[in-house]
Protein backbone atom coordinates (compact mmCIF):
# COMPACT_ATOMS: atom_id res chain seq x y z
CA UNK A 1 0.00 0.00 0.00
CA UNK A 2 1.66 3.61 -1.35
CA UNK A 3 1.74 6.35 1.26
CA UNK A 4 -0.48 8.26 -0.78
CA UNK A 5 -3.12 5.47 -0.53
CA UNK A 6 -2.96 5.77 3.29
CA UNK A 7 -3.11 9.20 3.16
CA UNK A 8 -6.45 9.16 1.56
CA UNK A 9 -7.77 6.22 3.49
CA UNK A 10 -7.40 7.76 6.86
CA UNK A 11 -8.94 11.18 5.45
CA UNK A 12 -11.90 9.15 4.44
CA UNK A 13 -11.79 7.46 8.40
CA UNK A 14 -11.62 10.66 9.67
CA UNK A 15 -14.28 11.97 7.67
CA UNK A 16 -16.68 9.69 8.16
CA UNK A 17 -16.18 9.68 12.14
CA UNK A 18 -16.47 13.51 11.96
CA UNK A 19 -20.15 12.88 10.26
CA UNK A 20 -21.25 9.92 12.73
CA UNK A 21 -20.16 12.94 15.22
CA UNK A 22 -22.52 14.88 13.85
CA UNK A 23 -25.88 13.03 13.48
CA UNK A 24 -24.90 11.77 17.04
CA UNK A 25 -25.20 15.20 18.55
CA UNK A 26 -28.37 15.92 16.60
CA UNK A 27 -29.71 13.22 17.72
CA UNK A 28 -28.78 13.82 20.55
CA UNK A 29 -30.42 17.96 20.45
CA UNK A 30 -33.22 16.38 18.84
CA UNK A 31 -34.25 14.04 21.69
CA UNK A 32 -34.21 17.22 23.88
CA UNK A 33 -36.25 19.50 21.93
CA UNK A 34 -38.13 19.50 18.75
CA UNK A 35 -39.66 22.22 15.97
CA UNK A 36 -42.27 22.63 18.74
CA UNK A 37 -40.32 23.49 21.86
CA UNK A 38 -40.64 26.63 23.02
CA UNK A 39 -38.76 29.71 22.61
CA UNK A 40 -38.34 30.27 26.00
CA UNK A 41 -37.13 26.57 26.88
CA UNK A 42 -34.29 26.75 24.36
CA UNK A 43 -33.18 30.09 25.25
CA UNK A 44 -33.04 28.99 29.18
CA UNK A 45 -31.00 25.85 27.88
CA UNK A 46 -28.42 28.03 25.63
CA UNK A 47 -27.90 30.38 29.02
CA UNK A 48 -26.75 27.62 30.90
CA UNK A 49 -24.34 26.32 28.24
CA UNK A 50 -22.93 29.90 28.11
CA UNK A 51 -22.83 30.03 32.01
CA UNK A 52 -20.48 27.27 32.04
CA UNK A 53 -17.79 28.22 29.07
CA UNK A 54 -17.94 31.51 29.70
CA UNK A 55 -17.70 34.62 32.34
CA UNK A 56 -20.74 36.38 34.00
CA UNK A 57 -19.64 39.57 32.19
CA UNK A 58 -20.67 38.04 29.17
CA UNK A 59 -23.62 35.91 29.75
CA UNK A 60 -24.72 38.47 32.57
CA UNK A 61 -25.94 40.91 29.27
CA UNK A 62 -27.58 38.10 27.41
CA UNK A 63 -29.75 37.42 30.05
CA UNK A 64 -30.41 41.14 30.66
CA UNK A 65 -31.63 41.02 26.50
CA UNK A 66 -33.87 37.94 27.37
CA UNK A 67 -35.99 39.55 30.37
CA UNK A 68 -36.03 42.83 28.82
CA UNK A 69 -36.67 42.45 25.56
CA UNK A 70 -36.98 38.64 23.99
CA UNK A 71 -39.04 36.84 26.32
CA UNK A 72 -42.21 39.00 25.95
CA UNK A 73 -42.05 38.94 22.08
CA UNK A 74 -40.54 35.34 21.54
CA UNK A 75 -40.66 33.52 25.05
CA UNK A 76 -44.39 30.89 24.25
CA UNK A 77 -43.98 30.85 20.48
CA UNK A 78 -42.88 27.43 19.57
CA UNK A 79 -39.10 27.57 17.39
CA UNK A 80 -41.28 26.76 14.66
CA UNK A 81 -43.21 29.67 14.44
CA UNK A 82 -40.55 32.36 14.87
CA UNK A 83 -39.78 34.37 12.10
CA UNK A 84 -36.65 37.21 11.11
CA UNK A 85 -39.41 39.79 11.55
CA UNK A 86 -39.91 38.87 15.24
CA UNK A 87 -36.35 39.57 15.90
CA UNK A 88 -36.41 42.93 13.81
CA UNK A 89 -39.83 44.07 15.76
CA UNK A 90 -37.19 43.37 18.88
CA UNK A 91 -34.59 45.42 18.01
CA UNK A 92 -37.38 48.51 16.79
CA UNK A 93 -38.72 48.77 20.25
CA UNK A 94 -35.87 48.56 21.67
CA UNK A 95 -34.50 51.55 19.12
CA UNK A 96 -37.95 53.40 19.93
CA UNK A 97 -36.82 53.96 23.31
CA UNK A 98 -33.82 55.15 23.24
CA UNK A 99 -31.15 52.36 23.37
CA UNK A 100 -27.44 53.53 21.22
CA UNK A 101 -26.52 51.90 18.42
CA UNK A 102 -24.08 49.84 20.09
CA UNK A 103 -26.36 48.29 22.47
CA UNK A 104 -28.62 47.58 19.87
CA UNK A 105 -25.82 45.36 17.64
CA UNK A 106 -25.24 43.53 20.68
CA UNK A 107 -28.97 42.55 21.21
CA UNK A 108 -28.76 41.56 17.64
CA UNK A 109 -25.32 39.63 18.34
CA UNK A 110 -26.96 37.95 21.32
CA UNK A 111 -29.96 36.86 18.86
CA UNK A 112 -28.06 35.43 16.41
CA UNK A 113 -25.95 33.34 18.72
CA UNK A 114 -28.85 31.88 20.36
CA UNK A 115 -30.29 31.15 16.66
CA UNK A 116 -27.11 29.30 15.66
CA UNK A 117 -27.66 27.27 18.83
CA UNK A 118 -31.21 26.31 17.49
CA UNK A 119 -29.71 25.28 14.16
CA UNK A 120 -27.25 23.14 16.05
CA UNK A 121 -30.11 21.41 18.06
CA UNK A 122 -31.85 20.53 14.63
CA UNK A 123 -34.70 22.10 15.45
CA UNK A 124 -34.86 25.10 13.19
CA UNK A 125 -33.19 26.82 9.75
CA UNK A 126 -33.52 29.92 10.69
CA UNK A 127 -31.10 32.71 10.46
CA UNK A 128 -31.48 36.68 10.97
CA UNK A 129 -28.98 37.53 8.64
CA UNK A 130 -31.33 40.17 7.30
CA UNK A 131 -32.18 42.22 10.71
CA UNK A 132 -31.19 45.35 11.03
CA UNK A 133 -30.10 48.34 12.84
CA UNK A 134 -32.36 51.30 12.31
CA UNK A 135 -30.20 53.96 10.72
CA UNK A 136 -31.36 56.73 13.15
CA UNK A 137 -30.18 54.97 15.76
CA UNK A 138 -28.10 56.99 18.14
CA UNK A 139 -23.77 56.53 18.62
CA UNK A 140 -23.08 57.03 22.08
CA UNK A 141 -20.80 60.08 22.52
CA UNK A 142 -17.34 60.31 24.47
CA UNK A 143 -15.69 62.36 26.04
CA UNK A 144 -11.43 62.72 26.04
CA UNK A 145 -9.62 64.47 28.14
CA UNK A 146 -7.53 67.58 26.22
CA UNK A 147 -4.33 68.88 26.77
CA UNK A 148 -4.96 70.90 29.62
CA UNK A 149 -6.63 68.04 31.27
CA UNK A 150 -3.40 66.01 30.48
CA UNK A 151 -1.43 68.67 31.89
CA UNK A 152 -3.55 68.68 35.06
CA UNK A 153 -3.16 64.72 35.15
CA UNK A 154 0.68 64.91 35.05
CA UNK A 155 0.90 67.76 37.84
CA UNK A 156 -1.61 66.64 40.39
CA UNK A 157 -1.15 63.86 42.88
CA UNK A 158 -3.64 65.24 45.68
CA UNK A 159 -7.73 64.24 45.68
CA UNK A 160 -10.03 65.03 48.36
CA UNK A 161 -11.17 62.07 51.44
CA UNK A 162 -13.03 62.92 53.69
CA UNK A 163 -13.04 66.65 52.94
CA UNK A 164 -9.25 66.95 53.64
CA UNK A 165 -6.82 66.93 50.33
CA UNK A 166 -4.74 64.03 50.01
CA UNK A 167 -2.34 61.93 48.21
CA UNK A 168 -4.65 59.89 45.50
CA UNK A 169 -2.85 56.41 45.47
CA UNK A 170 -4.13 55.80 42.04
CA UNK A 171 -3.02 58.85 40.71
CA UNK A 172 -0.36 56.48 38.70
CA UNK A 173 -2.85 53.77 37.33
CA UNK A 174 -5.02 57.13 36.16
CA UNK A 175 -1.37 58.07 34.22
CA UNK A 176 -0.47 54.78 33.20
CA UNK A 177 -4.08 54.04 31.48
CA UNK A 178 -4.39 57.56 29.16
CA UNK A 179 -0.76 56.56 28.00
CA UNK A 180 -1.39 52.87 27.54
CA UNK A 181 -5.00 52.37 26.03
CA UNK A 182 -5.63 49.71 28.28
CA UNK A 183 -9.19 48.82 29.51
CA UNK A 184 -10.00 49.46 33.06
CA UNK A 185 -10.30 45.96 33.74
CA UNK A 186 -6.70 45.01 31.82
CA UNK A 187 -4.97 47.50 34.18
CA UNK A 188 -6.25 46.62 36.96
CA UNK A 189 -5.96 42.60 36.19
CA UNK A 190 -2.28 43.87 35.57
CA UNK A 191 0.99 42.01 37.53
CA UNK A 192 4.21 42.97 37.66
CA UNK A 193 4.94 39.54 36.43
CA UNK A 194 3.56 40.49 33.34
CA UNK A 195 6.26 43.23 32.37
CA UNK A 196 9.64 43.49 31.83
CA UNK A 197 10.70 47.02 32.70
CA UNK A 198 14.30 46.42 31.01
CA UNK A 199 13.55 45.61 27.78
CA UNK A 200 9.78 47.23 28.10
CA UNK A 201 7.79 44.57 27.05
CA UNK A 202 4.35 44.17 28.67
CA UNK A 203 2.09 41.47 28.20
CA UNK A 204 -1.57 41.50 29.00
CA UNK A 205 -3.21 37.98 29.61
CA UNK A 206 -5.80 38.95 31.92
CA UNK A 207 -8.78 41.12 32.87
CA UNK A 208 -10.91 41.88 35.98
CA UNK A 209 -14.43 42.42 35.20
CA UNK A 210 -17.23 44.71 37.30
CA UNK A 211 -18.24 41.23 39.03
CA UNK A 212 -14.36 40.61 40.20
CA UNK A 213 -13.95 38.02 38.33
CA UNK A 214 -10.25 37.54 36.41
CA UNK A 215 -10.96 36.65 32.96
CA UNK A 216 -8.89 36.37 30.10
CA UNK A 217 -10.13 39.64 28.33
CA UNK A 218 -12.52 41.16 26.50
CA UNK A 219 -12.16 39.26 23.34
CA UNK A 220 -9.14 37.27 21.48
CA UNK A 221 -7.58 39.97 20.55
CA UNK A 222 -7.22 41.32 23.67
CA UNK A 223 -4.29 39.13 25.09
CA UNK A 224 -1.26 40.97 23.02
CA UNK A 225 2.44 42.61 23.72
CA UNK A 226 3.59 45.74 22.99
CA UNK A 227 6.21 48.06 24.47
CA UNK A 228 6.27 50.76 27.00
CA UNK A 229 6.87 54.08 26.02
CA UNK A 230 9.43 56.27 27.90
CA UNK A 231 6.32 57.71 29.15
CA UNK A 232 4.39 54.96 30.66
CA UNK A 233 7.83 53.18 31.85
CA UNK A 234 8.51 56.72 33.86
CA UNK A 235 5.28 56.24 35.17
CA UNK A 236 6.03 52.74 36.50
CA UNK A 237 9.03 53.49 38.09
CA UNK A 238 7.71 56.35 40.12
CA UNK A 239 4.44 54.21 40.98
CA UNK A 240 7.49 52.09 42.32
CA UNK A 241 9.02 54.38 44.24
CA UNK A 242 5.54 56.15 45.82
CA UNK A 243 3.84 52.48 46.55
CA UNK A 244 6.41 50.11 48.39
CA UNK A 245 3.67 47.89 49.74
CA UNK A 246 4.02 44.81 48.17
CA UNK A 247 1.58 42.71 45.80
CA UNK A 248 1.54 40.66 42.73
CA UNK A 249 -0.88 43.27 41.21
CA UNK A 250 1.21 46.37 39.56
CA UNK A 251 -2.12 48.73 40.79
CA UNK A 252 -3.96 47.49 43.74
CA UNK A 253 -5.49 49.58 46.86
CA UNK A 254 -4.26 48.41 50.81
CA UNK A 255 -2.60 44.98 49.19
CA UNK A 256 -5.97 43.91 47.75
CA UNK A 257 -7.04 43.38 43.70
CA UNK A 258 -8.84 46.64 43.21
CA UNK A 259 -12.41 46.63 42.51
CA UNK A 260 -13.97 48.27 39.06
CA UNK A 261 -16.71 50.00 40.90
CA UNK A 262 -13.70 51.38 43.79
CA UNK A 263 -11.62 52.47 40.53
CA UNK A 264 -14.25 54.59 38.89
CA UNK A 265 -15.15 56.30 42.32
CA UNK A 266 -11.36 57.18 43.17
CA UNK A 267 -11.19 58.67 39.25
CA UNK A 268 -14.32 60.45 39.54
CA UNK A 269 -13.43 61.91 42.81
CA UNK A 270 -9.52 62.86 41.49
CA UNK A 271 -10.58 64.07 38.42
CA UNK A 272 -13.76 66.62 40.22
CA UNK A 273 -10.66 67.79 42.71
CA UNK A 274 -7.89 68.13 39.72
CA UNK A 275 -10.32 70.60 37.52
CA UNK A 276 -10.42 67.60 34.80
CA UNK A 277 -13.11 66.99 32.28
CA UNK A 278 -15.78 64.77 33.44
CA UNK A 279 -14.45 61.78 31.24
CA UNK A 280 -15.31 57.97 32.64
CA UNK A 281 -12.40 55.36 33.20
CA UNK A 282 -12.63 54.10 29.89
CA UNK A 283 -12.84 56.85 28.35
CA UNK A 284 -9.00 57.13 29.45
CA UNK A 285 -8.82 54.72 26.61
CA UNK A 286 -10.68 56.78 24.33
CA UNK A 287 -8.46 59.59 25.32
CA UNK A 288 -5.59 57.57 24.04
CA UNK A 289 -6.77 55.71 20.78
CA UNK A 290 -7.84 59.95 19.91
CA UNK A 291 -4.08 60.80 20.58
CA UNK A 292 -3.07 58.28 18.48
CA UNK A 293 -4.92 58.26 15.85
CA UNK A 294 -2.70 59.56 13.02
CA UNK A 295 -0.64 56.21 13.45
CA UNK A 296 -1.55 53.69 10.95
CA UNK A 297 -4.56 51.98 11.88
CA UNK A 298 -2.29 48.33 10.82
CA UNK A 299 -0.29 49.64 13.86
CA UNK A 300 -3.11 50.46 16.34
CA UNK A 301 -5.37 47.97 16.27
CA UNK A 302 -3.05 45.52 17.62
CA UNK A 303 -2.16 47.70 20.45
CA UNK A 304 -5.15 48.16 21.60
CA UNK A 305 -6.69 44.66 21.18
CA UNK A 306 -9.00 45.75 18.81
CA UNK A 307 -10.29 42.94 15.99
CA UNK A 308 -8.96 43.32 12.48
CA UNK A 309 -9.64 41.70 9.02
CA UNK A 310 -6.97 40.41 8.53
CA UNK A 311 -5.07 37.67 11.23
CA UNK A 312 -1.63 39.43 9.82
CA UNK A 313 -2.32 41.77 12.89
CA UNK A 314 -2.92 38.96 15.02
CA UNK A 315 -0.76 39.40 18.97
CA UNK A 316 -0.24 35.41 18.20
CA UNK A 317 1.85 36.60 14.78
CA UNK A 318 5.42 36.80 14.02
CA UNK A 319 5.98 40.91 14.21
CA UNK A 320 8.28 42.30 11.69
CA UNK A 321 11.85 42.84 13.42
CA UNK A 322 11.94 46.01 15.26
CA UNK A 323 7.92 46.91 14.75
CA UNK A 324 6.78 47.11 18.41
CA UNK A 325 9.63 49.45 18.95
CA UNK A 326 8.68 51.70 16.43
CA UNK A 327 5.17 51.74 17.75
CA UNK A 328 6.38 53.00 21.06
CA UNK A 329 9.13 55.39 19.67
CA UNK A 330 6.18 56.93 17.18
CA UNK A 331 3.30 56.96 20.42
CA UNK A 332 6.09 58.39 22.94
CA UNK A 333 6.97 61.47 19.57
CA UNK A 334 2.97 62.21 20.08
CA UNK A 335 3.02 63.19 23.50
CA UNK A 336 6.02 64.46 23.50
CA UNK A 337 4.21 67.06 20.79
CA UNK A 338 1.18 67.79 22.75
CA UNK A 339 3.57 68.82 25.74
CA UNK A 340 2.44 66.02 28.25
CA UNK A 341 6.10 65.29 29.97
CA UNK A 342 6.98 63.18 33.01
CA UNK A 343 9.85 62.80 35.18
Amino acid sequence: MTQRSVVVRLKRHCNSKRKCQRKADARLYQGLYTKESKVKKLYESWLNEIKVTTSRGYWGNYEGYWKNWIEKELGYLRIEEVTEQHFQNIINAAYIKGLSKKTLQNMRACMAAFMKYCRKCGVTTLAIENVTIPKRAKVGKRTILQPDDLQKLFTIDTTLFKNRVAYEPLVYAFRFQVSTGLRPGELIGLKWDDIDLESGYITLQRSVNKFHEVTTGKNDNARRVFILTTLSKSILIEHMKNNKACCEFVFPLNQKVLKTQTYYDRWVKYRAHAGITDATPYELRHTFISIIKRLPEGLIKPLVGHSVNMNTYSVYGHEIDGELMQVSELIQAVFDNIGVKYC
